[in-house]
């Protein structure tokens, strides 16, 4: 079957061009530490070797950063780096990688009274210089809180699309275009909607399409899939990833599920289906990468997958998240979210923190919330 593509730009991530019909790039994320090269180049090689045409790193110290020349030097994979929270770790990795990825929203978190323009213009001037292209990356739960602002609470796809596309648009203005953006949620409905209409103020842009925090196999595959057959079936997309909570020695299988569903896509081997069911139980997990704190998460998340299958058919979101970058903002529209420290575990009701547990006292405390949940909507049923 003959896809339809947007007419995106050509984008070149090292020895692959994403965009203007090229095929489409399938991309994971390493789980280890930065820091530790021997570890991280295995998994840069593994994830290579399963065909992952990109491969993304996180910095978020110096120490991850003098990593990289070494990590660099073993490995011919093209790779990403994502610069976290702190913008100026840009001007030490970008001579070691092929793009480099920031955050709209996390541009804040370092000289608050700087402009983000002035912070923009540094990364793609550093980018320029290193021969790297730019990913935008757009998040749910780390939106600019100036766009975020603008808009009633209830709307979380508007600030993430007016923040892409200025961005977009000053890139643009001071002459850089070699970018990409993302635009990410927990919802694949959501992920639909905001992909599509941002394809459609601008269909010159390549998409880097993904369901953040689509969590454990196969419920978190199912999520990816139903996104990405509904856009790329309508030409939306240029690269992809699958976002799935799993061991580091299985991180392979994202690039696998990945290369599936685009298969499966091609060959018209898809499901009519535009929103998942949001009528049961919806547990959400981040991917496991190096932000992870402590690989503890992994286990608990599938301990919560286990614990509340008797709430299967009750429609209740519950969020397990990996670490402090998106953990707090990322469990905020959850009816019950988890976020994980290295010795502890937040538990969050909504926005309204319930306190933080160790690790092994947070499954009981979760079970006693999510009971309420469900008498609460028991009952409400009961009064109608």
């Amino acid at each position: 079957m003959s896809l339809p593509r947007n007419p995106t730009r050509a984008v070149k991530i090292g020895s692959v061009t994403i965009g203007a019909g090229n095929p489409i790039a399938v991309q994971s994320m390493c789980a280890t530490h930065t820091q530790d090269v021997e570890a991280t180049t295995a998994q840069v090689n593994d994830l290579a070797g399963a065909g992952a045409d990109v491969v993304r790193i996180a910095v978020d110290s110096k120490k991850d950063a003098d990593a990289l020349p070494e990590i660099r030097g073993r490995t011919r994979c093209n790779l990403v780096v994502d610069l976290q929270e702190n913008y100026r770790m840009a001007e030490l990795v970008a001579p070691h990688v092929d793009k480099l990825r920031y955050n709209p929203g996390h541009l804040y978190h370092h000289e608050r009274q700087k402009p983000w323009q002035d912070k923009v213009r540094y990364l793609a001037e550093i980018a320029a210089r290193h021969d790297c292209a730019i990913r935008v990356g757009v998040n749910c739960g780390s939106v600019d809180p100036a766009k975020a602002d603008k808009y009633g609470k209830d709307d979380s796809i508007s600030p993430m699309i007016e923040s892409a596309v200025d961005h977009c648009a000053f890139l643009d203005s001071i002459g850089f275009t070699r970018y990409c953006v993302s635009l990410k949620d927990s919802d694949p409905a959501k992920v639909i909607d905001v992909n599509r209409r941002f394809a459609t103020e601008r269909p010159d842009v390549p998409l880097h399409l993904g369901v953040t925090e689509a969590g454990l196999p196969p419920d978190g595959v199912i999520k990816t899939r139903i996104a990405f057959e509904q856009l790329i079936a309508q030409g939306i997309g240029d690269t992809i990833r699958v976002s799935l909570t799993v061991p580091n020695s299985k991180k392979s299988e994202e690039i696998a599920a990945g290369r599936q569903i685009l298969a499966d896509i091609s060959a018209g081997r898809v499901r009519s289906v535009v929103r998942f069911n949001l009528d049961a139980l919806n547990i959400i997990s981040c991917p496991s990468c190096s932000r992870v704190e402590n690989e503890a998460f992994i286990e608990l998340a599938q301990q919560v997958k286990e614990l509340t299958a008797y709430a299967k058919d009750h429609a209740i979101t519950i969020a397990v998240m990996g670490c402090r970058v998106n953990g707090p903002g990322e469990t905020d529209d959850a009816d019950l979210g988890l976020w994980c420290a290295p010795n502890f575990v937040n538990l969050k009701r909504g926005g309204e923190e319930l306190g933080a547990f160790p690790y092994d006292e947070i499954l009981p405390k979760l079970k006693s919330e999510l009971d309420q949940l469900i008498a609460s909507q028991l009952s409400g049923l009961s009064g109608r």
